[in-house]
């Protein structure tokens, strides 16, 4: 986020004031829209939040086709805005700015979420931010809870998987992503093996409550490999051709369960690494938050 500073009455330092900015995300299969202040003294506040879901649309193909995410972003945008607006009860003429995500993500409703950022913009006369949307989701644990800079993130999205040390607005360093697969990925093409509706990753988590996650035994990707990348393909693959010969609901209930367990070890396997690597590098206590993307950070801190 970026700040506009205004000289007090002696020129002799600077100090901020408030701002608000429109924000909006349209990456993948949802178009959102949120209204954020930004006070003269540091708070940061949602003035609303607005989330336009395309699940019915790619329902029936068990994915997200780009070209139905970027026509439902191109349909739903407009009104979305408008709604974030209402919410936060401003008008555009309200704004000091407007931010969009440029990238990365599906490169359709990528264009379709920044061209209206662009318009607002330009209609208006204000700055326009383009976010690098990984890092949206890295800064963004900040917005819920007092976390100083720097600190260790593992970000958990559908498409994405990395470890980041994160420094600060535009400073952030990779540790480690994946070199195949990314988590949600595989939760999604794992649940659609098994028959799961869409979207897979909440389907496949609720028939996991019944199973043994002993029932099956899953490859577990780059055990004892030094660095802090991930891989699911190969789980995903393995996990896809015992789908095949499942029989029963408590075959499949217990394949779920040890699909989930496979993933969350190897997600806390190395994010146990990056923190120890990160708190030597530091020579200090380190905080590695999990941020999927739309749930809040948990902490979890350690010591060298």
């Amino acid at each position: 986020m970026t700040f506009r500073l205004l000289q007090d009455g002696t020129g002799s330092r600077n100090r901020m004031t408030d701002l608000t900015l429109l924000g909006l995300e349209t990456s993948c299969d949802e178009t959102a829209a949120s209204v954020v202040r930004r006070h003269a003294d540091g708070r940061v506040e949602i003035l609303s939040s607005i989330v336009g879901s395309q699940i019915a649309a790619h329902a029936p193909y068990g994915g997200v086709v780009p070209e139905i995410a970027a026509r439902a972003h191109v349909e739903s945008i407009d009104g979305i805005a408008a709604e974030a607006m209402r919410a936060a009860g401003l008008t555009y003429a309200d704004l000091d700015g407007v931010a969009a995500t440029a990238g990365p993500g599906l490169v359709g409703g990528v264009m379709v979420g920044l061209a209206f950022g662009k318009a607002v913009a330009l209609a208006r006369g204000l700055p326009l931010i383009a976010v690098n949307h990984l890092e949206g989701h890295a800064v963004s644990a900040r917005l819920a809870a007092d976390i100083p800079y720097p600190f260790l993130l593992l970000l958990v999205s559908g498409g994405h998987c990395q470890l980041l040390a994160v420094e600060g607005v535009g400073a952030c360093k990779r540790l480690g992503s994946t070199i195949d697969d990314a988590a949600g990925e595989a939760f999604d093409k794992i649940a659609k093996s098994l028959g799961l509706p869409y979207p897979g990753g909440p389907a496949l988590e609720q028939l996991a409550k019944s199973g043994d996650p002993a029932g099956f035994t899953l490859p577990r990707a780059l055990l004892g490999r030094d660095g802090c990348d991930f891989s699911f393909s190969g789980l995903k693959t393995a996990a896809a051709r015992l789908a095949e010969t499942v029989t029963t609901d408590a075959q499949r209930a217990n394949l779920a369960a040890a699909v989930q367990v496979a993933i969350a070890r190897q997600l806390s396997e190395r994010t146990d690494r990056a923190m120890a690597a990160y708190a030597r590098a530091r020579g200090g206590a380190t905080c590695a938050l999990s941020s999927p993307a739309a749930s809040p950070p948990m902490g979890r801190c350690a010591r060298p």
